[in-house]
């Protein structure tokens, strides 16, 4: 039977697809054996327009996915008569705002995973090592209010109440359209990604012209990149880029110049304004305990899935950060542009009380940052580019270096022996509900133990305290101005951590053990050759941090802005002094060079004991009160909720494998002590998840120069497949 020109009872349906671009709306005949790339085909031929559709594809709203696969047909996507298919560009303009605060507007493919949209984009950007950045989504203020269950459960409340409620883009929602109940490892069978990830429940498409963003100002240049600016930046192959991603209108594509110029430095990745732009700093959240902090990772997107699929549209803004705190081959010869993100992360995560330190520590960040400023406004000369020859000589030395090691002792002719360090300390073990002070001991570091005798003769008999420092957890206590130099060290045991302190008498006494206790706590020796590497490191750190007698620049010279350069705390603290005292510190770094100022402030922010250890709210297994898991990049913590103290340590080497119940969103990490169950309040178990097994890809890493970017591999060890 035929009826409107089709043959009727062949089976055949009409599907409507909406073509976004002309906002108009086709009826397709079309039959569930018909592959997507068919569809497409069909529609292009009805449209009849004169046009480059090839970075088109179809979008279904109703079930917040792209239907990529061109070759499947629409009955195994389930497509049926009564869904509306959208024909949109996979590239859209994405608004991204740089770890410096600086937003630009970009063309991103949304149709792609987050991941492989991360890499693109610092491709662009001329940031090596992308698998160490992810987009978050912007927060805001009452996102540090709830966990992320509660956030839902009240989200889920007002949609009831009120049917026309506003998107909530921080609201996360499972696909179950292709869920897995549970993964293992992450390294089995690949089936389709489960997950939990924020997803606008408005799927509706706005057919009107989307506005053009407006641009966020700067005190000293526009805060969104403009088209055609004089500046350039090094990529990691050496030349200098012009990206043309940075306008509204550009395509993807870079234009390559000849020559590097300093001479709008403002304007270029590697070189930051000193002030950002009200509207960008008013934006920022300052956490205001732990609790909140382990908040902030909720915003995270979920590398396995596309950005459309997590409710991100074109002209929203997203956030380009470090996620992972794992810096790979910081290289100042090609990473300008990345030493200068990381040092701007770094920045405002010590300006926003992200990150804990001591006044002395702050001002000599203070101090450090000020000198970048300075740096900053001087013409630099063109970094040295070495010939073939000498990165052949370079790259022998450096082979030369890791065969041989270095030398704990000079003296030391014996290399089967182990290298110990041996001196008098002051120990104290602290109990509860007693006071006790420090007793002087004869301490032996040897073999990855610490042993304390009463004195120096006694070391032929038994010790008198024994203490395993691997998987310990040691953190500075150093006051300069007190003259205190001590280590606090966490000891795993059968009822948890067991506290100790030790007091040493100089700073080079200070800086030894305090190296040793960090490497053994890694499960390394003084034999290692990092050892001679971290003394130094450590010196170096507190050597900046002590105050010249006088400032060497005048102070009525420079108009500093406390709130620019340290945390309000400290403000409140110090009041008018906050000026007087950065420039005192920064005689300690008035002769670093601009990329060794930026240098020297991440190699001070990694040194600080709360550096890379991204929080969550958790409750553990048969434990009734809420507690915080700390993520770093070697390791499990288990915190407590208010303080931060650690209850329990687990290392990554001693980690087997990680599963996650997304039925009942418990997550179990298997160690050779025991095996770990926990659930995850502050944000989904994806998320923590993600941070497990991308620390895991992180750690596999290797130096040859060929190495390619493993993409399957992280999808893998991140995505939760099953």
């Amino acid at each position: 039977m035929i009826s409107d020109g089709h043959l009727v009872g062949d089976g055949s349906w009409e599907l409507k697809v909406l073509v976004t671009d002309l906002a108009v709306e086709r009826c397709l005949r079309v039959k569930g054996d018909l592959h997507i790339g068919g569809v497409m085909l069909r529609l292009v031929e009805e449209l009849d327009i004169a046009a480059d559709w090839s970075d088109h594809a179809l979008w279904w709203p109703t079930r917040n996915c792209w239907l990529s696969r061109t070759r499947s047909t629409l009955d195994q996507y389930g497509v049926q008569a009564d869904a509306l298919l959208h024909f949109t560009p996979m590239h859209k303009t994405l608004r991204v705002q740089l770890p410096d605060l600086r937003y630009l507007d970009c063309r991103v493919d949304f149709s792609v995973k987050t991941f492989n949209a991360v890499v693109t984009l610092c491709k662009e950007l001329g940031i090596r090592h992308p698998e160490e950045l992810s987009f978050a989504k912007p927060l805001e203020s009452d996102d540090l209010r709830y966990n992320y269950r509660e956030r839902e459960s009240i989200t889920s409340h007002k949609k009831r109440s009120a049917a026309n409620t506003s998107a909530d883009t921080n609201t996360f929602i499972g696909h179950h359209g292709n869920s897995t109940h549970s993964s293992n490892n992450s390294l089995d069978n690949i089936k389709a990604t489960s997950g939990c990830t924020p997803v606008l429940p408005n799927t509706t498409i706005n057919r009107s012209p989307a506005p053009v963003p407006t641009p966020i100002s700067s005190p000293v240049n526009s805060g969104t990149w403009r088209k055609n600016s004089p500046y350039s930046t090094p990529a990691s192959n050496g030349h200098n880029v012009t990206p043309s991603i940075f306008d509204l209108t550009a395509n993807n594509s870079l234009n390559t110049t000849g020559n590097t110029s300093f001479s709008n430095m403002d304007m270029s990745l590697a070189l930051s304004p000193a002030t950002p732009s009200q509207e960008a700093r008013s934006r920022l959240l300052r956490p205001k305990n732990l609790i909140e902090r382990a908040r902030l990772n909720v915003a995270w997107l979920d590398s396995s899935l596309s950005i459309m699929e997590q409710g991100v549209r074109e002209y929203s803004t997203l956030l380009l950060r470090y996620k992972f705190y794992s810096f790979y081959d910081l290289n100042p010869k090609y990473d300008a542009v990345r030493i200068n993100q990381i040092y701007e992360q770094a920045k405002w995560q010590l300006l926003n009380e992200e990150i804990d330190c001591t006044e002395e520590e702050m001002l000599m960040f203070g101090a450090l940052q000020l000198q970048v400023n300075l740096q900053s406004a001087r013409p630099q000369p063109l970094s040295e580019t070495r010939d073939g020859d000498d990165d052949i000589d370079a790259a022998l030395s450096d082979l030369q270096d890791t065969l041989e090691g270095t030398h704990v002792h000079s003296n030391t002719s014996d290399i089967t022996s182990i290298p110990e360090l041996s001196d008098y300390l002051r120990y104290m073990k602290p109990k509860r509900f007693t006071l006790k002070g420090f007793k002087r001991y004869w301490f032996v570091c040897k073999d990855l133990q610490l042993f304390a005798f009463k004195n120096k003769g006694d070391s032929g008999s038994g010790p008198t305290h024994q203490i395993p420092l691997r998987g310990c957890e040691v953190t500075p206590d150093v006051n300069l101005s007190q003259d205190k130099f001590g280590i606090r060290l966490e000891v795993p045991g059968p009822d948890g951590m067991s506290e100790m302190w030790i007091r040493c008498d100089s700073e080079a006494q200070y800086a030894k053990w305090m190296a040793a206790c960090r490497l053994a706590a890694k499960g390394k020796t003084m034999a290692d050759a990092s050892y001679d590497a971290e003394v130094s490191s450590i010196l170096a750190f507190l050597a900046m941090q002590k105050p010249a007698p006088a400032p060497a620049i005048n102070p009525s010279s420079l108009d500093i802005q406390p709130d620019d350069y340290v945390a309000p705390r400290f403000i409140r603290k110090l009041k008018n002094k906050v000026s007087t005292r950065i420039l005192e510190a920064h005689t300690n770094v008035k002769d670093l060079s601009l990329t060794e100022a930026k240098l020297n402030y991440i190699k001070a922010w990694q040194s600080l004991p709360e550096y890379g250890v991204s929080l969550f709210v958790v409750k553990f297994m048969n434990q009734r009160k809420e507690e915080l898991l700390g993520v770093a990049f070697n390791r499990l913590m288990r915190m407590e909720m208010t303080t931060g103290d650690h209850i329990k340590t687990w290392r990554y080497n001693t980690m087997k494998a990680w599963n996650v119940n997304w039925e009942v969103k418990h997550m179990m990490v298997q160690f050779e002590e025991e095996n770990v169950i926990f659930s995850c309040l502050s944000a989904d178990c994806k998320v923590v998840h993600e941070f497990i097994g991308g620390y895991i890809f992180l750690s596999m890493r290797s130096k040859e120069a060929n190495q390619t970017l493993n993409e399957e591999l992280f999808h893998k060890l991140t995505g939760g497949w099953s």
